[in-house]
């Protein structure tokens, strides 16, 4: 092969220096992703400008990009923490939140990439334990999973409010309580259900003796009312429409008038 000439060399470094100076100042940024400038040679972290976006991005090659996801993301924790009563209860508790990208430099001048495990989950930690701690559990168990997981969120944001971190949701997945506890709840509850209804059923019978009452107090009063009001002219008159309704009958019979007490008719016959 033929030597290349001396003016060669140079053109051919020059291509290989321009190819990673090129290489060092395209960034590419992905979807749900933004950057933050670092210039070693300026004022470091650049925090007074909006966070490079999406997609590719030239920088100066002596400086560096630090690439955060901006998107909302889901820690998954599971935490030992203590009721007021002192017992061990496991706790599991889901945490969606997201950097804020509007002050994506300060989070990272300040408290760095790993802003996760430096802010977030230990005041998670500490807040389920400060939380769960003014509860029995009973109440854990029972109906105060939602006031938990409300409380727990409240003190959080409190905490990392001025961190530069978005907190949008704490759910509280699971409660675990120690197997001999979980059971005599139950039996409890289970009393309490049963004791519930009996006394719905006393209350029930109550209702129903009252009913009865009032009921059988009606018809006495209208029996002594109706009684009161009949006299010998009515039992006649009562008498007389029997006998007219039951002489236009088909079957055979002998009415004899006047036979019977008080002069009421006395009916015979076969049918």
């Amino acid at each position: 092969m033929e030597r290349l000439p001396k003016v060669g060399i140079p053109i051919i470094l020059g291509i290989i220096i321009l190819i990673v100076i090129i290489a060092k100042s395209v960034v590419t940024i992905d979807s749900g992703e933004a950057g933050v400038l670092y210039k070693p040679f300026d004022d470091g972290v650049v925090t007074d400008e909006p966070p490079l976006g999406e997609g590719f991005q030239i920088v100066a090659p002596w400086n560096k990009v630090f690439i955060y996801e901006v998107r909302r993301q889901e820690l998954k924790e599971i935490m030992n923490v203590l009721s007021s009563n002192g017992l061990d209860i496991k706790l599991e508790a889901s945490v969606w939140y997201k950097p804020q990208a509007t002050n994506l430099g300060k989070l990272h001048q300040e408290i760095g990439e790993d802003y996760l495990n430096r802010i977030l989950l230990p005041t998670i930690r500490s807040a389920a334990r400060s939380v769960v701690g003014r509860y029995t559990p009973e109440q854990l168990y029972s109906s105060k999973r939602d006031a938990i997981q409300a409380e727990i969120f409240d003190e959080t944001q409190k905490i990392i409010k001025d961190q530069y971190i978005e907190l949008d949701e704490v759910l509280v997945r699971d409660v675990t309580l120690p197997a001999t506890i979980k059971e005599a709840i139950e039996r409890k509850l289970k009393q309490e259900q049963e004791s519930l209804e009996y006394e719905f059923r006393l209350i029930s019978a109550q209702k129903e003796a009252e009913r009865q009452v009032i009921e059988a107090q009606g018809k006495s009063d209208a029996n002594r009312i109706l009684s009161q009001s009949l006299n010998d002219q009515i039992l006649k008159d009562k008498g007389i429409e029997a006998t007219l309704k039951l002489s236009e009958s088909p079957n055979s019979k002998v009415i004899v008038i006047g036979s019977g007490d008080s002069g009421l008719p006395i009916i015979l016959g076969n049918n």
